[in-house]
């Protein structure tokens, strides 16, 4: 039996952390009912596959929170996921049961002079501080929507269903993805080994293009994997300059095959290397 079975979820939010973290929550268990207002999700009609994807097997309904009584499913629920700027859920006047877990997933928190703002993931993890490394390149992945906030919603929702059974009573939970992401890197502030030691400042911890237009990691870190590497590649005279901040003749030989005549040498051979795969490449390597 999954672990949270019998519980129910209400989801109030649209877009992506949200339901991201609903779809956790329906994963492991959950029966997730979806409350949209007349227009629905804008996602369904801007990306309707993620939408899908991403509410598929919720119970979807709607609620004209302006001239409808709130959904009986509201005070039934254990758990219920809000993504209102800070106040509206309060203004709507619902009434939740004592026991209830009620989380609100925001960009900025509910107090502080951004409380208010609009955002979206970038605006988040360029207040976080995590993209100084690397601007201007945008993230492959929504940290701050998916990770800070999603799977940090679905972590303290967890711990609360926890805590309930021992107290009998529900919580309220803030999550603000812009303070979730500057956690993520935050450890960072004690001091750095070497300038952007796993931002693509050093040379045995990078991307490297190969001659096919494809990209190959190299997460040669430790001592025995770069040596390892060095070896296979037959550069002996790179051993002792893993922590430099470049090596050109390293990507210009990177360069000289194609990425599966590099895998066939390198992969699985204590080099800690590997490809820049597709989204459909690993979805058919990953089952």
């Amino acid at each position: 039996m999954p672990p949270l079975t019998g519980i129910t979820v209400v989801d109030l939010t649209r877009y992506l952390p949200g339901p991201f973290a609903s779809r956790e929550l329906l994963r492991l268990g959950a029966r997730v009912v979806k409350i949209e207002p007349p227009d629905g999700d804008p996602l369904e009609a801007s990306a309707p596959g993620w939408y899908l994807a991403l509410n598929d097997g919720k119970v979807i309904s709607t609620w004209d929170a302006v001239s409808e009584p709130q959904p009986a499913v509201l005070q039934e629920a254990d758990v219920v996921l809000e993504g209102f700027r800070p106040g509206v859920f309060e203004r709507l006047g619902t009434r939740l049961d004592e026991r209830a877990i009620l989380c609100l997933v925001t960009g900025y928190g509910t107090d502080g002079e951004r409380a208010l703002h609009a955002g979206h993931d970038l605006n988040y993890m360029g207040y976080a501080g995590v993209l100084a490394d690397t601007a201007p390149a945008v993230p492959p992945v929504q940290v701050a929507d998916l990770c800070a906030g999603a799977q940090a919603a679905v972590t303290e929702i967890l711990a609360a269903l926890l805590e309930r059974e021992r107290t009998g009573t529900g919580r309220r939970i803030t999550i603000s993805m812009t303070h979730g992401v500057h956690h993520l890197a935050a450890h960072r502030l004690q001091g750095e080994p070497l300038p952007r030691l796993l931002t693509g400042g050093v040379a045995c911890y990078r991307v490297y293009e190969t001659a096919d237009g494809r990209h190959l990691t190299v997460a040669a870190l430790e001592p025995k994997f770069w040596r390892r590497l060095c070896e296979l590649l037959e550069r002996p005279e790179l051993v002792d300059r893993a922590f430099e901040p470049d090596l050109p003749e390293l990507a210009a030989l990177f360069r000289s095959k194609p990425l599966a005549e590099w895998l066939a040498l390198l992969e699985g051979r204590d080099t800690c290397v590997g490809p820049v795969l597709t989204l459909e490449e690993a979805a058919s390597t990953l089952r």
